[in-house]
């Protein structure tokens, strides 16, 4: 060790503490013993040293300087601990969250076309009420158009000769649904007044449709239906027997 290095250690060396008991410390003292330059230099560093030591001892502690450490550090804490809480509290929710869409899955959309036809033909399947009796195609259509249902509807070629027998005004979504009521010719059973119905609804109030530009033929419930599209309007034709049953309509 040289006079330099011996300077370096002894920079960290404050006399009368335990830096004594440092090995590299006891070295650098031990070679100051034996250089007089390196001895002074010491001498000097020990004494602003000690005069530090004096300031710093004058230093009185302001008073309740501890109350106030342990006070901020009762609040760090409880900060801490409320944030821990909040992070706890936002996982447990989360968790909630996952598991109730699991449990309980989100519920199916009920505006689509499948929903749409089914309600129809169950409304027609277990008994309704006219609201106007009338063998006339156009009492019908001044009735729809008065009550703001579709009016203006299409009928195939082939409808037109089937005898109506009255009309009502149905509810879809807050949108209303015109329901066309015809006689077909066969024997009707006691009570009822129809054995076909036409619904007519604007297309934009169901969703999910498939392409029925052309009419789709499908069994729902106890009726044969056709479905199809046509100036923004989706109509919906139902009645008893098979494919060929409705296609002659169509």
């Amino acid at each position: 060790m040289n006079r330099d290095e011996a300077k370096n250690i002894l920079l960290l060396y404050r006399p009368g503490t335990a830096d004594e008991g440092d090995p590299q410390i006891n070295g650098a003292l031990a070679l100051a013993k034996n250089d007089p330059q390196l001895a002074r230099w010491l001498a000097e560093h020990s004494a602003r040293q000690k005069a530090l030591r004096t300031k710093f001892q004058g230093i009185s502690v302001p008073e309740g300087l501890k109350e106030q450490i342990v006070s901020e550090q009762n609040a760090a804490e409880r900060r801490r601990s409320r944030r821990r809480n909040v992070l706890v509290a936002a996982a447990a929710v989360v968790s909630l969250l996952v598991l109730a869409a699991l449990w309980f899955p989100s519920r199916p959309a009920d505006d689509t076309f499948a929903i749409y036809r089914s309600r129809m033909v169950s409304g027609a399947l277990r008994g309704y009420s006219m609201d106007l009796v009338t063998n006339n195609p156009a009492a019908i259509r001044s009735y729809l158009a008065q009550k703001k249902a579709p009016a203006d509807y299409v009928l195939p070629a082939s409808l037109k000769q089937v005898e109506v027998a009255g009309c009502a005004v149905q509810r879809w979504h807050g949108t209303k649904v015109a329901m066309i009521c015809f006689r077909t010719g066969k024997p009707l059973p006691p009570g009822q007044q129809s054995d076909m119905w036409l619904f007519v609804v604007d297309r934009t109030s169901v969703k999910e449709l498939p392409d029925v530009a052309l009419a789709k033929v499908a069994p729902v419930n106890r009726l044969i239906t056709a479905a199809w599209t046509q100036d923004g309007k989706l109509y919906l034709l139902g009645t008893a027997g098979n494919e060929q049953a409705i296609r002659q309509y169509l």
